[in-house]
């Protein structure tokens, strides 16, 4: 932030853009008194803020009336959230406290902006410097162990704070790279996940679009001028599948809107790259949203009136039976429900259609802030919804003292981002567990004694060992006996934490013993690699390595056998540079406290997990024993590093001489099989291109095929050659890159 007097301009501004902010925050404000205290909240910041600016040059004032709009338009909340909104910086950036916000607007408010004040101090401290890299690692993770803590104090503090972050990544591109690198790891890796399951879809798009146009600028430019290009090639077709649709809605005496949605570049983007296809094969690029009034005329629940609307328009078009997702009767963790199916309309075109009732689709738009306006006495916890009871499992996640900070930034993104599957008991009662419980977990989830005494169990009617991974649609019976006891081999497979923590505070009594079992196991695994000693320099990177915030939590880990430790001579081996590892010597940069570039020399570690090569948008993470190791800022490993300590990201760059190193990457190939389809393949990649190709498969089946080849490349601009030229090849469909 910087000094400088406003002119008639900036004070215009500011005046045009609240003016805005009013007239929404009208329809939210209970009567004119609320909206008084909106005014009252705006004459206070933009005072506080006065002549102050952000690194555009722009008013700093502008901000939080942007948060505010974000809070009203995308979110829906109400007063007090508006109010709390546009003072949100304040304490942080002025002299003002949070009593003197409590004497003026009351304690909840005060209340929000203190929980506000507190998010923002914690995530800035990963950005000041502390000598110990583990210290700044862990806190940093502490420092979001406290953020997450809101979640039980007032969500609303954590909905502000998603818009805050929102509008900080609109605006992005006036932060420095290394700077801009850490605040979109953090996104990416707590906060997209936190919107999606907080219901938030418009945010969560948003900021997803924003992270691939910055992590992934070539492939966010492609594929957003491929689908401009589809939307205008197509765009009749979209005209042409609504036509009848419309007729025969407005015939059966539907109240109803039609919206129209193409599928944004991040989630065509991700969609390719999980299911290694190209752009051409992502069939539903089109969406559309028919979103109705209920009415009981049409049926006695939502949840028939959605198929009543479903079976009419399945008269006019056929639909893909695979692709039919019916969450009005399973609804999702985060409350979304409606009606999914995909129908092939004029010309072949496949389009996706989402059938909503007004409260499913403010539901769908405004998450966690539109249960409010469903509920009585507009509190979330009213009813035992998923919402509440995915709340719930954060909060004991939050209070188990023996989760590391660290590890707990892992539970928690694997816990927002992880798939649902409903299941059955003996009596036919459908339940919700994560994709990956095993029948153990399940148990657990019935009841604590029920897990403890369980021996075995049947699934479908057959019987199944306790391990046994669940699939959706199962009817589970578990198996127990009265002399049963939790098995310390039980934390090998658990997945759930609240099962895992169960059997781990059975054996609390046995926590020094297996501290030390852990120990001795440890110290011999190291001492047959040739590591005498277990100094600090080697207990650092060990709690690097396993993402553990004391040897403690490690010693009992290894004890009970959830960290296995066989891994470990590969690990030394790589970080000495022994058994192959690459390594140049090559320029990196780091950033001054002006955010200047100063050279250094040091050594580089190309990242296994995503195999960047020169051309690819990269980002340096130092480890402790000081390895720069480089991954491609897209990579989901380099996201949550980057989250845990923001302070270690470093912006590399490539060699002088990149040509001199050759790299492998791995390209998927799929089409029709034909003779001399191999000799063609080698011709082109060796012959044509001088390529040296390392490795080939191809499996044929039935005229199709699909397989892949290992190359050696120098940089991108190689690799897109080759790609290209492959493409050409008669029969081929498909060739999409994959890291190795």
């Amino acid at each position: 932030m910087a000094y400088s007097e406003f002119t008639e301009k900036d004070y215009e501004l500011i005046a045009a853009e609240y003016a805005i902010l009013k007239e929404e925050a009208r329809g939210r404000c209970a009567d004119e008194e609320e909206l008084a205290i909106v005014q009252r909240a705006f004459d206070f910041a933009n005072d506080a803020h006065k002549n102050i600016r952000r690194r555009s040059g722009e008013p700093y004032m502008l901000h939080p009336i942007a948060v505010a709009r974000i809070v009203v338009e995308d979110i829906g909340l109400g007063c007090k959230s508006i109010t709390a909104a546009l003072l949100h910086d304040v304490v942080e950036d002025t002299d003002y406290t949070v009593d003197d916000i409590r004497n003026l607007f009351g304690d909840k408010v005060a209340t929000l902006v203190d929980g506000l004040t507190k998010i923002k101090n914690v995530l800035d401290t990963g950005d000041k410097t502390i000598s110990d890299p583990l210290a700044q690692q862990s806190l940093q993770a502490e420092n979001f162990k406290r953020i997450l803590l809101t979640l039980n104090d007032d969500v609303r503090v954590v909905l502000i704070k998603l818009a805050d972050r929102l509008h900080n990544c609109r605006t992005i591109q006036h932060m420095p790279e290394h700077k801009r690198d850490k605040i979109l790891s953090e996104t990416m890796f707590v906060f997209i996940p936190l919107a999606h399951q907080l219901g938030l879809y418009s945010i969560k798009s948003e900021l997803e679009n924003i992270w691939l146009q910055y992590k992934e600028p070539a492939a966010y430019k492609e594929i957003s001028a491929k689908i401009g290009a589809f939307v205008r090639e197509r765009g009749k077709d979209m005209e042409a599948f609504l036509a009848p649709v419309d007729a025969a809605l407005q015939k059966a005496g539907f109240h109803y809107e039609i919206k129209r949605r193409v599928k944004t570049p991040y989630s065509v983007w991700r969609k390719m790259r999980d299911k290694q296809i190209s752009f051409d094969q992502v069939y539903d690029l089109y969406a559309i949203r028919i979103i109705f009034d209920a009415d009981q005329k049409f049926g006695n629940t939502e949840r028939d009136q959605c198929w009543r609307v479903f079976s009419i328009i399945t008269d006019i078009y056929r639909y893909n039976p695979e692709r039919l997702r019916d969450w009005v009767s399973n609804t999702k963790a985060n409350g979304y429900e409606a009606l999914h199916c995909t129908l092939i309309g004029p010309g072949g075109v496949w389009f996706e259609v989402q059938i909503r009732t007004r409260r499913m689709d403010d539901i769908a738009e405004k998450g966690i802030a539109a249960h409010w306006a469903y509920k009585k006495d507009g509190y979330i916890g009213e009813e035992n919804s998923e919402i509440e009871s995915w709340l719930s499992r954060v909060k004991d996640i939050l209070q188990n003292p023996d989760v590391s900070s660290l590890e707990l930034l892992d539970i928690i993104h694997n816990d927002l981002t992880s798939s649902d599957i409903f299941v059955f008991t003996p009596k036919g009662e459908q339940r919700t567990i994560p994709k990956g419980s095993t029948v153990l977990d399940f148990a657990y989830m019935i009841h604590t004694e029920i897990g403890n005494r369980a021996i075995a169990a049947k699934v479908n009617m057959r019987l199944v060992p306790l391990s046994r991974v669940l699939r959706s649609g199962d009817q589970i019976e578990i198996i127990t006996a009265e002399e049963g006891t939790p098995k310390k081999e039980w934390l090998q497979f658990l997945q759930t934490r609240r099962a895992r923590n169960v059997v781990m505070d059975y054996f609390r009594d046995e926590r020094k013993q297996s501290i030390e079992q852990g120990r001795k196991m440890l110290t011999e695994q190291l001492q047959a690699l040739g590591y005498d000693e277990l100094d600090d320099e080697t207990k650092r990177r060990l709690l690097f390595h396993y993402q553990l915030g004391s040897m403690d939590d490690l010693y009992l880990r290894v004890g009970l056998g959830i960290v296995k430790i066989g891994d470990l001579h590969e690990y030394f081996a790589k970080k000495t540079g022994r058994a192959g590892s690459r390594f140049w010597m090559l320029p990196w940069w780091r950033q001054k406290k002006n955010d200047g570039p100063v050279p250094v020399q040091g050594g580089y570690a190309i990242a296994t997990c995503c195999n960047p090569v020169p051309g690819d948008s990269v980002i340096g993470i130092k480890s402790p024993d000081g390895t720069i190791t480089v991954h491609k800022k897209s990579c989901p490993v380099a996201d949550s590093v980057g989250t845990k300590h923001g302070d270690w990201i470093v912006v590399p760059k490539w060699g002088m001489d990149p040509s001199a190193e050759q790299f492998a990457v791995q390209i998927q190939l799929k089409g029709i099989d034909r003779i001399g389809l191999v000799n063609d393949l080698t011709k082109t990649v060796s012959l044509l291109l001088n390529a040296n190709m390392r490795k080939i498969y191809l499996a044929s089946e039935e005229g199709l095929f699909e397989g892949y080849i290992e190359v050696f490349v120098s940089s991108r601009k190689d690799l897109d050659t080759i790609v290209s030229k492959l493409q050409k090849i008669d029969g081929i469909e498909s060739v999409v890159r994959k890291e190795l």
